[in-house]
C-alpha cells in the first residue's frame, strides 16, 4: 500500500502544489488529502488540479473536536506536511501522529521564529537586521510554533541590491526543490503501517 500525505495549507499552496507534483505518479506515496481553515484558500483549487480531495475545517472543529484526528486516521494517513499552515497545532493531533507532522519555516531557525513569524515578516525581519544569509528550515512540529528538532535547513546568501522580493523567491526556490525530497526521505525511513 502506498504512504499517505495529508498537507495543511492557510493561502495560495506553492509548497502544497511542488509535493502534490512530486507524487503524482509516485510508486510508493500519494497525497491523500489537502485541509485548510481558510475556504478562500488557493490551495483548494490546486487540490482540485490533481484530483485530491480536500477538507475545510474551522476553529472550533479543529481545536475543539476530534473531528480532523479522525478523519486523517480514518484515511491511514502515514505522515502531515504543514505548508503554509498559520494556526499552532492541537495537542490531540500531535499525540495522534508523533513525529510525523512536519513544518517548513522561510528562515533558518532558531532565528526569526515563533508566533506571528511567517512569510513576509520574516523576510522583512531578515532585511532590517542586515543578515547576510538566509534560508529555509523543515522540522519536526511540535507543541510550540517553529521550535521542533530540524530535519533539513539549506542557505543562500543575500547580496546587497537583495530586497524583500529577491530575498522571498531566494528562499522559495529552496523550499520548492527541498521540501518534496525531505517528505519523501522521511516516507522512505517509516516503516510500513
Amino acid at each position: 500500500m502506498k504512504k499517505r500525505i495529508a498537507i495543511f495549507a492557510s493561502g495560495s499552496g506553492s509548497n502544497a502544489q511542488k509535493i502534490m507534483e512530486h507524487f503524482k505518479k509516485h510508486n510508493d506515496a500519494e497525497v491523500a488529502i489537502v485541509l485548510t481553515n481558510n475556504p478562500d484558500a488557493f490551495v483548494l483549487q490546486r487540490a482540485d488540479n490533481f484530483e485530491i480531495p480536500t477538507h475545510i475545517f474551522n476553529r472550533r472543529e479543529f481545536y475543539d473536536t476530534d473531528t480532523v484526528v479522525n478523519l486523517l486516521k480514518n484515511l491511514q494517513v502515514d505522515i502531515i506536511v504543514l505548508a503554509g499552515f498559520l494556526w499552532l497545532i492541537p495537542e490531540n493531533l500531535l499525540k495522534a501522529f508523533p513525529n510525523k507532522i512536519i513544518n517548513i519555516h522561510p528562515a533558518l531557525l532558531p532565528k526569526y521564529g515563533g508566533k506571528g513569524m511567517y512569510g513576509d515578516k520574516v523576510h522583512q525581519s531578515v532585511l532590517d537586521n542586515n543578515e547576510d544569509e538566509s534560508g529555509i528550515t523543515i522540522h519536526f512540529v511540535n507543541e510550540h510554533f517553529d521550535e521542533g528538532e530540524i530535519i533539513h535547513q539549506s542557505r543562500f546568501k543575500i547580496e546587497k541590491a537583495d530586497d524583500l522580493k529577491m530575498i522571498k523567491f531566494k528562499g522559495q526556490q529552496l523550499e520548492h526543490l527541498h521540501y518534496p525530497k525531505v517528505v519523501e526521505q522521511l516516507l522512505n525511513k517509516m516503516k510500513s503501517i
